[in-house]
């Protein structure tokens, strides 16, 4: 029986044929060249001004695993397509090569660097696969859960997605993005134990639906956990399903616990809501709270908060975990310098619609008090104004440093959210953030072109 799961084991083989057919043509024939690659996005999602910089941590767990196993090496070869060779030279590659990269919870824009490589080609290449499966997803989920925690204005956000993602692998790379861009927590149990993420639940109607009655699963259920359990009311009917909980609430307070909420998942949630509230205020249970959920988005919270509805919580589940309504990003891993026999030479792509800029390159952040006002993409050593985003990660394979904790780099992607100017964060109207290329790079771009086009021009020493 094959599960089909990614283990270290066999992660060198999560990639597309075409890595290989590449590398082993660069085997052949330049071997020992090095290269920089630049993994950035293209353009925005609809509605969105800004993404959020996810999946570096799992990015560098499967560099630092990338091997190749006897069984993928046997699998290759019975392909009858690479040089006996190549599957010798596979046997012994490791990546032992550079990652730059901004902080995992970084906001950033169209055509910006978020990770650039540095290496022999044939590592450089190889990797190009995996590093945008892991970053395209997280950065994903993240940007959508920053949206949604924003629209909340401040109430708690659980993510529910598991059961709706695209997969094992995206349900708990989503719930560690959803965590990391602001949600309170998620249900995925996987997920909390892995990441230390808290995590939360309450009933299924199916619960409730299992007993004779409404009150003898809400009974049943506070039997089992007494203390601040959150009960499901509208199974049938949303007021009896208030009172029932009211009910409940009381009886647990005759021995010491007490109800910590209920949850509404169906139906006018602002109008069942101030209800629930006023049957749960008439019986002296202001602190129970009361969570919503039932596919939510960042604009139906939004509304919610507008007219002020007594909701203290959401769950979001679908519309997070795959990011409905912008279910991709356009982000790619281009080559941008080539060195040589010591010669480096800068490169970039003419294609229509998809030009890239030449050679190793910084992003530099310019801020105005405590919110950014632009930032510049600029050659990598070009003297500019601003802080550099891309920071050392890796270096000959090996990490310089412990990666930040999860709950820093949450911390990190608020503060970062916090200082976009408030025109980004809005849901509607999406703006222009002002992301400008310094002359050293435009120069270099004009002169890497001319050579290209015309065979005019002489590479540069590193």
């Amino acid at each position: 029986m094959q599960p089909g799961f990614v283990t270290p084991d066999n992660i060198a083989m999560l990639t597309d044929l075409y890595e290989l057919t590449m590398a082993a043509s660069y085997h052949e024939h330049r071997p020992d060249d090095r290269a920089t690659f630049d993994l950035f996005v293209r353009k925005l999602p609809p509605h969105r001004s800004y993404l959020v910089f996810a999946g570096l941590e799992q990015a560098m767990f499967y560099l630092m695993h990338l091997s190749f196993s006897p069984d993928a090496i046997r699998y290759l070869r019975a392909m009858r397509l690479f040089p006996s060779s190549f599957l010798s030279y596979l046997k012994t590659v490791r990546f032992r090569g550079d990652i730059d990269a901004m902080p995992e919870g970084t906001v950033f824009f169209p055509h910006e660097p978020v990770l650039r490589v540095t290496g022999n080609i044939i590592e450089a290449q190889i990797v190009e696969t995996l590093l945008l499966n892991t970053i395209n997803l997280q950065s994903l989920i993240a940007t959508k859960a920053s949206r949604v925690v924003d629209a909340a204005a401040g109430r708690s956000v659980v993510e529910f997605g598991l059961r709706r993602a695209q997969g094992t692998d995206a349900g708990l790379k989503g719930a560690r993005a959803a965590y990391l861009a602001g949600c309170a927590g998620t249900s995925n149990v996987l997920a909390g134990q892995l990441f230390g993420i808290p995590i939360f639940g309450t009933m299924a109607h199916s619960f409730v639906q299992s007993f004779p009655s409404e009150l003898e699963a809400f009974r049943a259920f506070a039997k089992t956990f007494p203390s601040g359990t959150t009960l499901l009311i509208d199974t049938y009917d949303d007021v009896d399903g208030a009172q029932h909980a009211a009910i409940v609430a009381r009886e647990l307070a005759r021995h010491g616990h007490r109800l910590g909420g209920v949850r509404l998942d169906s139906g006018d949630l602002i109008a069942v809501s101030r209800l629930v509230r006023r049957i749960l205020d008439a019986q002296k249970l202001r602190d129970v709270t009361i969570l919503a959920s039932g596919n939510l988005t960042e604009y139906r919270i939004q509304e919610i908060v507008r007219r002020r509805a007594p909701i203290d919580a959401f769950g979001v589940g679908t519309e997070l975990s795959v990011s409905a309504d912008a279910p991709s990003l356009d982000i790619v891993y281009k080559l941008s310098e080539v060195v040589c026999g010591g010669t480096s030479m800068p490169t970039l792509k003419l294609s229509a619609g998809k030009q890239t800029y030449p050679g190793r390159k910084q992003v530099y952040r310019l801020e105005r008090g405590q919110q950014f006002v632009g930032d510049i993409l600029a050659l990598n050593h070009e003297p500019v104004a601003g802080h550099p985003l891309l920071k050392p990660v890796m270096r000959k394979g090996r990490l310089v440093g412990p990666l930040p904790s999860l709950s820093s780099i949450r911390r990190h992607a608020a503060a970062e959210r916090m200082r976009l100017p408030f025109k980004l964060r809005r849901l509607d109207e999406a703006s222009l953030y002002p992301v400008l290329i310094s002359p050293g790079l435009r120069r270099t771009a004009r002169e890497c072109r001319r050579r290209l086009l015309t065979g005019v021009g002489e590479p540069v020493e590193p």
